[in-house]
């Protein structure tokens, strides 16, 4: 069974994220020849404020 695991920045419209996971299930299901419901898409929303790069948080390079 696939298991997909994204993280994103906090804040997108749950549309969007219904939209991804469809996207990622499609194409997963199509790459390995897989039946849709054997596949999982796990999605985390990370606050700016916990992801960062190079010692900078996402808030703190938005400023």
């Amino acid at each position: 069974m696939p298991l997909i695991q994204v993280s994103l920045r906090e804040g997108r419209d749950p549309a969007r994220i219904r939209a991804l996971i469809t996207a990622l299930t499609e194409a997963t299901a199509s790459a390995l020849d897989a039946p849709k419901e054997s596949v999982r898409v796990i999605v985390t929303e990370v606050p700016g404020s916990h992801w960062a790069a190079g010692d900078v948080t996402l808030d703190e390079k938005d400023g």
